[in-house]
């Protein structure tokens, strides 16, 4: 499963089946999220370490803090993006991973929803599993939607505003 999300809020989310890398996902899930969101930063771990994946977030006006594989190399191969982070990542480590380290509120999200709903889902069938899911990620953010406003004293409009 791949998330995008600010807040311990799921804003865009692909299921994927066990066996499949969530890598494939990133791109469509930031580009989903942009459209929403004004980002200043993306964060996500090794796993994410492209050069196609660092171009789109930084395409979309984000800066990518996604940690370097020790085999990668700074060579740009077409992507000047990879070689500005690549030299950040390694001449300033501390603030690179002060940014990076906002990649732990995903951690905080999955923990949130498992300790909120359980860490397994009831039904069998695939298409009921991956509804289960998305029910779940609903009513964690409509939760998490209530708990802010009255704790933050907001009004929440649902009304559908025409983007």
């Amino acid at each position: 499963m791949a998330f995008s999300f600010t807040m311990s809020l799921n804003e865009s989310l692909s299921i994927t089946n066990g066996t499949s890398g969530d890598s494939p996902e990133f791109i469509p899930l930031v580009k989903k999220t942009a459209k929403f969101f004004d980002m200043q930063e993306v964060s996500a771990d090794k796993a994410y370490s492209a050069r196609e994946n660092l171009r789109a977030v930084a395409r979309l006006g984000a800066i990518p803090f996604i940690p370097f594989k020790s085999n990668s190399t700074m060579h740009p191969k077409g992507y000047q993006i990879w070689k500005t982070m690549w030299l950040f990542f390694y001449q300033n480590q501390e603030e690179f991973m002060k940014h990076y380290h906002k990649r732990s509120n995903a951690e905080t999200l999955f923990s949130m929803i498992k300790r909120k709903f359980g860490n397994h889902l009831r039904t069998k069938k695939d298409r009921s599993q991956v509804n289960e899911i998305l029910m779940k990620c609903l009513c964690h953010n409509l939760s998490v939607l209530v708990h802010e406003s009255f704790e933050l004293g907001i009004e929440i409009d649902f009304k559908k505003k025409e983007v």
